[in-house]
C-alpha cells in the first residue's frame, strides 16, 4: 500500500510529536517491513488489567535455580521455550565433574556473574561477566569456575548461530569480526591425573546419553576451519547511533538463528536533537515475542528493573516506556544500561516452574 496521512502527525516518526500525544508504532517484520505511526491521547500500556495468554510478565532469575532446580550448577533450568529457540539459566558454584554436547542445537551462553573458563574441543576460553560464548551444535565441554557463583543466561536454537548482514553499515558495524576470541589449546592441570574415567553426557531431544571413556576426552592438539566456539565482551560491542533520530531495536541485532534474534543494549549517547525521542517508543511486538535480560546499569525507560530480572512481552500486547521516563530522558545525554534481547518469530511457551520466580503484578506495573 501506499503512503497517507490523516489528522494530528507529524511528518517524522520519533521527532516533534505533539505535546500530550504517544506515539505508537504499528508494524510489520519486526521493525523491518511496513510501519504506520498512531499519534494516540493516552500510552497504550495505561491498562487496568489483563487477563489470558499476551500479559506482560517478569522473573528474577538469580532465584529461578534456587527455587526451581536443586541441580542446576550441572543442569540448566529450561525457563521458556519456543519453536525458534529455546532459553535456561544456569548457576554453578563449583566446576563440572563432566563433559556436555548439545546435539539439539547451538547455544549462546551470556555470563552474568563470576569468572572462570569454558573447556571445549577446541581449547580452553576464559569468561568473565558480559561475555557472550557461542558454542556450536555438537561441541563437548565443560565450564571451570574460578570466582563463584556463576549465573549463565543460555540460549539454544535448533537454527545455526549467526551474524546478521549489516547492509550499507559493512560487516564492520557493531563489531569487527577481529574483536571475537578463540580458545587456546592445551591441557588443563587438573587433567593430568591418568587412568581416570571420564563422562560426556549428550543431549538430543531433550534426552541424555552418557558415554564414559578411559582417557581424557579433551585431547585435541591442533584445529582449523571456520566452526569454533567464539567469545564477544559487550564491551567491545559498538552501538549505531543518530543524533536526530531514535533507532529501533532492530539496529543492535548481534546474532541470528532462523526466527531467533539476540541483541545487545550497550551504553550509548542519547540523541541531541531536542525534538526526537529518546526513550522506546511504544509498539506491540507484531511479529515477535521480545524477551530482554537485564545485565547491569541503570534502565532507564523504566522503574523497578534490577540486574538479573526477564521480561516477556508477546507480540500482540503493548510494549514502551513508562511515561514518567518520556519526561526523565528528556534531561539525559547517555545511557548506562547493558541488557539481552532475545526475540523469537513463534510464541514463548512459559515453563510453570517459572512462577516462583515471577513478579506477579508486572503487568500493571506500566500503568504507575
Amino acid at each position: 500500500m501506499y503512503l497517507n496521512k490523516r489528522g494530528k502527525a507529524p511528518n517524522q516518526a520519533h521527532v516533534g510529536i505533539p505535546e500530550g500525544l504517544y506515539e505508537d508504532e504499528h508494524g510489520r517484520d519486526g521493525f523491518a517491513g511496513p510501519v504506520s505511526h498512531l499519534y494516540r491521547t493516552h500510552p497504550p500500556t495505561g491498562w487496568v488489567q489483563i487477563d489470558g495468554a499476551l500479559k506482560p510478565r517478569a522473573f528474577v532469575c538469580t532465584q529461578v535455580s534456587i527455587t526451581t532446580t536443586p541441580s542446576a550448577a550441572t543442569t540448566p533450568t529450561l525457563m521458556m521455550q519456543s519453536r525458534d529457540v529455546r532459553l535456561y539459566v544456569r548457576s554453578s558454584m563449583e566446576t563440572m565433574a563432566h563433559f556436555v554436547r548439545n546435539a539439539d542445537g547451538d547455544e549462546v551462553y551470556f555470563v552474568h556473574q563470576g569468572t572462570g573458563a569454558f573447556e571445549t574441543d577446541y581449547g580452553t576460553l576464559s569468561y568473565e561477566p558480559g561475555d557472550y560464548v557461542v558454542i556450536p551444535k555438537g561441541t563437548t565441554y565443560r565450564t571451570h569456575v574460578d570466582a563463584g557463583p556463576s549465573l549463565f543466561l543460555i540460549v539454544e536454537t535448533p537454527e545455526r548461530i549467526l551474524m546478521p548482514d549489516r547492509g550499507p553499515l559493512g560487516q564492520h558495524a557493531l563489531f569487527d569480526k577481529g574483536v571475537l576470541v578463540a580458545p587456546e589449546l592445551g591441557l588443563v592441570e587438573s587433567a593430568a591425573d591418568q587412568g581416570l574415567e571420564w563422562e560426556v553426557h549428550i543431549k538430543r531431544q531433550g534426552e541424555t546419553t552418557r558415554v564414559v571413556y578411559p582417557f581424557y576426552p579433551m585431547d585435541v592438539v591442533g584445529w582449523k576451519g571456520d566452526l569454533w566456539v567464539a567469545k564477544l565482551n559487550v564491551r567491545d560491542f559498538r552501538p549505531v547511533t543518530s543524533p536526530r533520530y531514535h533507532l529501533p531495536p532492530s539496529v543492535h541485532a548481534t546474532f541470528q538463528a532462523g526466527g531467533c534474534l539476540i541483541s545487545t543494549f550497550a551504553p550509548r549517547p542519547l540523541e541531541s536533537d531536542p525534538e526526537a525521542l529518546h526513550v522506546p517508543f511504544y509498539h506491540r511486538n507484531t511479529d515477535y515475542d521480545e524477551v530482554l535480560f537485564y545485565h547491569q546499569g541503570d534502565f532507564f525507560s523504566r522503574a523497578g528493573i534490577r540486574p538479573g530480572m526477564l521480561t516477556l512481552h508477546p507480540q500482540g500486547i503493548h510494549h514502551g516506556p513508562q511515561p514518567q521516563a518520556v519526561q526523565a530522558s528528556k534531561g539525559k545525554t547517555h545511557t548506562s544500561e547493558v541488557a539481552v534481547m532475545i526475540e523469537s518469530k513463534t510464541p514463548f511457551t512459559v515453563r510453570p516452574e517459572m512462577e516462583a520466580a515471577e513478579i506477579v503484578d508486572y503487568a500493571l506495573s506500566w500503568s504507575r
